[in-house]
């Protein structure tokens, strides 16, 4: 009985191709509008390392004085990011799986190839426990190892993007660059990999950035010697004003380190939070930390939320691009009403000779659902374009794109529209009496 609704409506279809034409035009207008701001909206919503990203903690210590107010929308805020010195001391500590401080900078590369000229590329300066903390994927050696971070030793890993533009993408373990006025051994390549949003840096609130081209051991920045300015993101030196020389700013109160660990129970978490209080306890012995206890771990989604990556704007447009989809699918209820009521004579016969009202029913609601589904079709084709326009006009590289979830959804979206507008039409023309109809005929 169902193929038989089925092909009745197609043959319905085909006797108005225009009318049905019309008809899928505006509901993909209406999908593709959805299904593209639903896409944006998704890769700022997901969650960008969902294996273990409630295992994975940000640490923030509460190192301001008393009666600073950091963060005015919330005075008992910590500090964004942590001190040298207290990342120095909170690594004591062999309680987490994994951590390391970490921060970004930018340095120049003097390629070694002819016709190639020194460019600017951002450095991310961690420890090796960044790579399998962060599930970082290589495609030729690996991260360094721990005698590296303690020399430090001059080692680098580069991102894919930065191997194609130097080596053509081949396998360069084991080449050497030169980046400022000293020689580094390459000793791994990474896989395509950008983490959305890139969570592991918690000052960047761009959901679009992309990962750092080069990484290399955290204690290079002695030799380096990053100051303030040569920081990238926020540094915070409140109240006081540090020393003139590199040591002391490394031992100033100045917050521009950030610190993550893995923690992979509850036990571990409840012991490092201890930890992390016994700590401050003992730097309000030194005459810091003044402020009572503030410490915190915040969880990878708990941490992008608290910082709201996802713009209200964007939050706003998926509404807006929603409603628009409704109506749309209403405005084609008046189109639909008149197209059955003209079938008046032909259905009147059809009950006459014993269909029901659940079949007629059926098979206009089924006429419906096949123009929805075409025009969410169309749609989807649309979204596309809307999409590589958002990403040329955002300059986000391919960022906003459909995978299988989003198909899905635009398949939904279309299905749901096609029912909206069919339900009301396909109910009146199942409801007027057989006689009636005869009576036309």
């Amino acid at each position: 009985m169902f193929i038989y609704q089925l092909k009745t409506a197609l043959l319905s279809i085909k006797r108005n191709p225009f009318i049905a034409g019309l008809l899928a035009c505006a509901i993909a207008i209406g999908v593709a509008m959805s299904t593209a701001s639903l896409a944006v909206y998704t890769i700022y919503l997901g969650n960008p390392i969902p294996n273990k990203s409630e295992r994975l903690f940000y640490v923030q210590l509460d190192s301001w004085s008393v009666g600073e107010n950091p963060v005015p929308s919330d005075p008992r805020s910590p500090p964004l990011q942590i001190t040298y010195r207290d990342m120095v001391g909170i690594m004591q500590s062999h309680i987490p799986t994994y951590q390391g401080g970490m921060f970004s900078s930018i340095l120049t590369v003097f390629p070694d190839k002819e016709g190639q000229r020194p460019f600017r590329s951002m450095v991310r300066l961690c420890f090796n426990d960044f790579f399998p903390m962060f599930e970082v994927p290589f495609a030729y050696g690996g991260p360094w190892d721990e005698k590296a971070d303690s020399g430090p030793e001059q080692m680098i890993v580069l991102d894919a993007k930065t191997n194609l533009r130097l080596f053509g993408g081949q396998d360069s373990v084991g080449r050497i660059l030169r980046i400022e006025d000293r020689d580094f051994t390459i000793v791994g390549v990474l896989k395509p990999w950008r983490p959305t949003p890139r969570f592991y840096d918690p000052i960047s609130r761009s959901v679009d950035n992309e990962p750092e081209g080069i990484f290399m051991p955290f204690r290079l920045l002695k030799v380096f010697e990053f100051g303030a300015g040569s920081v990238l993101g926020r540094v915070s030196c409140h109240s006081q004003i540090p020393g003139p020389t590199f040591e002391d700013y490394l031992q100033s109160e100045c917050t521009w380190i950030q610190m993550w660990v893995q923690l992979d129970s509850r036990r571990q978490k409840d012991s490092y939070f201890d930890f992390l209080n016994a700590y401050a306890l003992e730097q309000k012995k030194l005459g810091r930390f003044s402020r009572p206890l503030n410490n915190r771990l915040r969880s990878v989604m708990g941490w992008l939320q608290d910082r709201e990556v996802v713009p209200e704007g964007t939050r706003g447009i998926l509404i807006l691009s929603l409603l628009f989809l409704v109506v749309c699918a209403v405005n084609l209820i008046g189109i639909l009403l008149g197209k059955f009521l003209a079938r008046v004579p032909e259905v009147g016969v059809r009950r006459a000779l014993g269909a029901s009202k659940a079949s007629v029913f059926l098979q206009h609601l089924l006429e419906c659902e096949i123009v929805g589904l075409l025009g969410g079709l169309l749609g989807i084709g649309l979204s596309v374009i809307v999409l590589d326009f958002v990403n040329r006009e955002l300059e986000t590289h391919g960022l906003f794109q459909l995978d299988s979830s989003m198909l899905a959804a635009g398949c939904a979206l279309s299905l749901g529209a096609g029912l909206l507008a069919g339900l009301y039409p396909a109910w009146r023309i199942c409801r007027m009496a057989p006689a009636t109809h005869l009576k036309l005929q």
